[in-house]
């Protein structure tokens, strides 16, 4: 199953424009580099959804902290902390 996964943005990385950037961002602690380029509007502290390493949207905060909490509950993040950053 593919899912998109809610974390912080917490650093911009790279920055070639204002399209093209990359950002660290937490998910529960374990961070990863994520391509930025699908959400320019994306700035730090926002959470977005993230899948196969790109944010494809911005999310509130709070519905993120509901999303996260739900997938560990279902065990979907076992691997998370296993990938490579």
């Amino acid at each position: 199953m593919c899912l998109s996964i809610p974390g912080k943005l917490i650093e911009i990385t790279e920055k070639l424009d204002d399209q093209f950037r990359i950002g660290k961002v937490s998910f529960d602690g374990v961070l990863k580099k994520v391509n930025l380029t699908l959400v320019p509007e994306a700035k730090l502290n926002d959470y977005v959804m993230v899948h196969v390493g790109a944010a494809i949207s911005i999310v509130d905060e709070e519905e993120a902290k509901k999303t996260f909490d739900l997938l560990k509950q279902l065990g979907e993040l076992d691997e998370l902390s296993h990938t490579e950053s």
